[in-house]
Parts: C-alpha cells; structure tokens; sequence
C-alpha cells in the first residue's frame, strides 16, 4: 500500500506541473461546453481535439484527453437540467429529476447536487482504480457472454420500478424500446430488420442520441407549450452563496443513497467492456428509484434522480480506464479513442504498461484527481450562467431548445434522416406522455438492447441452446436469480394484495 501512495504522490506531482496543469484546466473546461452541446458529448469532442495534442509530449496529450472526457461528463447534466436535452447518452437519466426540479424554480439545486455527485462518484472510482486496478481487470475479463447478459436482464429488472403501478404500460414501453433498439442490420447473421417502408436509413439502425434528443428535447418542447397554452412563461431561478451552501446541503441529504449506489455501480458497471456509463447511469438510477422510501417521487424533481446518474456517470468514465490501460481493451467509445492516441503515440497499453511506462501511468492516474477537483469547482463557477439561462421566457427558450435539437440530431450521425426520425420521436414521445406511458423504460431498452441481445444469442450458441448456462455460471447464476425475482415482484405484490382484499371480505360477509 505504502508504494501505491508513493507512485500516487509522484503522479500527482507530475499532473500540477505547470504544463500539465494548464491543460488539464483548459480541458476540462472544454469538455464541460463540450458535453453540455447536445450531439457532441465526449467522443465527439475528443476526436476533434486529438490532432491538437502532437504539439505537447505524450503524457502531457493524455492527461489533456482524458481532463477533456471528466469535463463533459460533468457538462452533460448542464443542458439535461436547463433545457431537457441531454447533452450525451449518458446524461439521459439526469434527465428524469433535473428537467422537473429546473421548472420548479430549483435548477441550482439540481445543478449543485448534480456537480457534488460527479465529484463524490469521480473520487470513489480513482480510489478504487488506485487500489485495486490489476485484480479488478481479472474480474472484468471474466465476464464472458452469459454474465453480461445477466447483467442486462438486471437492468431489465429495475425498468418495472421505472414505470409507476401501471405494469402493463411500462412493458408496452419496454418493447418499443426494444423494437428501436433492433432496428438496422443483424450483428449475428448480418441480415438487414426492422427496415421501415424499405427506407434506407434505417439501415445503420436508430442512433441513440437521436433518440434522446428526439424524447426529452422536441418532446419537453411540445409539452410545455401544450401545458403553457403560448403563455408567456419564465423558470423562477435564483442563486445566492448562501443558496448555494443550503442547496449542496439539501441536495447530499436527500442524494447520499443514489451518489452511494451510482459512485459503485458505475464504476463496476463501467469496466465492463461491453457496457460504459450510459448503461451504468440508467442501473443506478433505476435501483437508487427501486430502494428509495419513497419513488413515487422519482421523475416529478427529485435530488436523488439526479445524484444517482451522475455520480455513476463519472465513476463509470473512470472505470473504462480500467481495462484500457491494464488490458489493452477499451470499456467505452471515448476510451477507444484514447486507445488509438496512446498507440499513435507508441504507448502499448496492457499488462506491461504498469511496468515499462509507470512514471506515465501513475502521471494519468493522478490527474484523474486533479481533473475532478478542477471539474467540481470550474462547474460550479459557471452555474450562475445556466441559471441566467432559465430567467429568458419560454417564448424565446422554445427555438433554442429546436435548433439545438436539431444541430444535436445532425451532428450526431451527418445524416437528414435522422433529423426527421428525432421530430418523429418527439411527437410520439408527446403523445405517450398525453397518454401517460412512461417513456423511461423505452429510452433504457434501446440503451440496453443492443448489448443484450447478442450477449443472449452467443451464450445460447456457446451452451447449444441450453438457457440453463445463465443459473449454472459462479457469477451469471446469482445475478439471473435476483433479476428474475425483481421481474416477478409486482406479479407477488398483485397477488398479495388480492389476497388481503379476498380475506377483509370474507367476515364482512
């Protein structure tokens, strides 16, 4: 442990050189913008910058990258907050209470409690990276087919507590998800599916931004016209420091369950290679909701709504470093891009890496806490530029929140089609909601349909089609028995309930 802390502190020394430091702070100041833009996120971002950093040394490049992915994963609970458009896939979730809370007059408090779980979340990650980094990248390469599965089925679990008592309309909301989510060629047999009326743009399948732009962006919009009646309206939004200080208060004391459970899942979830922290931000959420007292309140402005995505959001961007560096397989998109920088570069990430290059790793590692300091602090700096955002009225709010849809639906894919697609999921999600269908459980099922469907089918074609592989597996075996329990659950509390009815009854007759 002691030579853990003293690579540590030769790391951190390495990241506050002044270089290094600049750039961490430019960076994460890009990436806070970066990801608060819907359609751009952190891919995005740090594609485009890449050919900046062959001007600094190696070292210096990945630190700059990796302060630039921190940024925007705080940056994307900005515009999710303020306009209800998610600014990357994995602010979704945030979403679901920050939109709610911002139109309640309570934006800082969302805001606030968002950037305080990023940096709990961030901070438990890198002790855990720090800690354990080599014994949980075993860990990660054990989970095969079966146990990601699994794992998806666990997440399928928590969508019942996502859609309120009305269990028949969440599943209804499950399957278009999952309808969405296998639209496009077959990853298994390369067969083209789900191709509406033969248009051809169907074909690359339906891009999940698009859709998250689509539901809560033109959705929201219409929404609140319908709701406003073309009143001119404004969001109450103040900001004091004296606020401030009540907000971070309020925000820990109703947020410390989902910024606990989001600060682990997220990081656990996010070295699994096939996962990230869009699918580890959409769990928390979903079994933060599941063991709250109340989750009723979920959905209608909760701080831990808010706390619970994040926290994993950024836990989850930690833990994809993981096996990047210690395997040499990237855990999300971003860290694949850092993957093709590190090798451009002639750093050969894997086991080795811990050994022939420490002084760049522990270098990386150490500004992880440097980046989540300066990301906790450059956030909370420009919070009372958000919150002057939401004084404009809805009249001039409306068209902003289009174009920026719109941009966001284009420059997510460079492809018409799916500008027209996201209108055409922003009218749909108008009238679900009319209708009172929860539009959480669609949105999680084409997050996690993708990844669940081909784990399923390669774990029936491994075990010849025996579904048994799922309970027979150390690790796959308890996770498909709890999911499966949580699946059941509302079915025993009907039953249970009609049971009790059928029994006051009874003497009453």
């Amino acid at each position: 442990m002691m030579e853990i802390l003293g690579l540590l502190s030769d790391g951190l020394w390495l990241s506050l050189q002044p270089t290094n430091l600049m750039l961490i702070i430019v960076g994460v100041t890009l990436g806070l913008f970066i990801g608060a833009m819907p359609g751009l996120g952190s891919v995005n971002g740090v594609a485009i910058l890449l050919p900046i950093t062959f001007l600094v040394p190696p070292a210096s490049a990945i630190i700059f990258l990796a302060a630039i992915y921190y940024g925007a994963m705080y940056g994307g609970a900005i515009s999710s907050i303020t306009l209800g458009i998610p600014g990357a896939s994995t602010a979704v979730a945030t979403t679901f209470d920050g939109r709610p809370l911002a139109l309640k007059g309570r934006a800082s408090l969302a805001l606030i409690t968002a950037a305080i779980a990023s940096f709990i979340g961030g901070t438990v990650s890198n002790i855990l990276f720090t800690a354990f980094a080599p014994p949980l990248a075993t860990v990660a390469l054990s989970f095969g087919n079966p146990e990601i599965f699994a794992l998806m089925l666990l997440a399928f679990a928590t969508f019942v507590g996502l859609g309120g008592d009305d269990i028949p309309k969440t599943v209804f909301s499950i399957c278009i998800g999952l309808v969405f989510a296998a639209v496009g060629y077959d990853e298994i047999s390369g067969a083209p599916r789900l191709v509406f009326f033969d248009i051809s743009g169907f074909l690359h399948g339906v891009n999940f931004l698009v859709l998250a732009i689509g539901v809560y962006g033109i959705g929201e919009m219409l929404w609140t016209i319908d709701s406003t009646r073309g009143k001119i309206t404004s969001t109450d939004a103040k900001m004091t420091v004296k606020g401030i200080v009540s907000d971070a208060k309020e925000g820990m004391r109703r947020g410390w369950k989902g910024t606990a459970i989001g600060s682990f899942l997220g990081f656990f979830v996010g070295i699994l290679p096939a996962a990230g922290a869009t699918p580890g931000s959409l769990m928390s959420y979903g079994v933060t909701k599941m063991v709250a007292r109340n989750p009723k309140e979920f959905g209608q402005g909760h701080p831990g709504g808010v706390a619970a995505p994040e926290a994993a959001n950024n836990s989850a961007s930690t833990g994809s470093m993981l096996p990047m560096l210690t395997l040499g397989i990237p855990g999300s998109p971003t860290t694949a891009i850092l993957l093709g920088g590190m090798v451009i570069w002639g750093l050969t990430p894997g086991p080795r890496l811990f050994t022939d290059q420490s002084e760049f790793v522990w270098g990386l590692i150490g500004s992880f806490y440097v980046s989540n300091f300066f990301a906790l602090v450059i956030n909370i700096a420009f919070i009372p530029l958000f919150i002057w955002m939401l004084r404009m009225p809805f009249t001039i709010l409306a068209p902003m929140i289009f174009v920026l849809s719109v941009v966001g639906g284009y420059a997510a894919t460079k492809d018409m089609h799916d500008v027209w697609l996201m209108l055409g999921f922003g009218l749909g999600a108008f009238f679900l909601r009319k209708l009172d269908y929860p539009l959480a459980p669609a949105v999680l099922a084409i997050v996690l349909g993708p990844i669940a469907e081909p784990t399923l089918r390669q774990s029936l074609l491994l075990s010849s089609g025996d579904p048994t592989i799922f309970f027979t597996r150390p690790i796959a075996g308890p996770i498909t028995v709890i999911a499966i329990i949580l699946i059941l659950l509302p079915l025993f509390k009907i039953i249970w309930t009609k049971v009790k009815s059928s029994r006051v009854e009874t003497p009453a007759q």
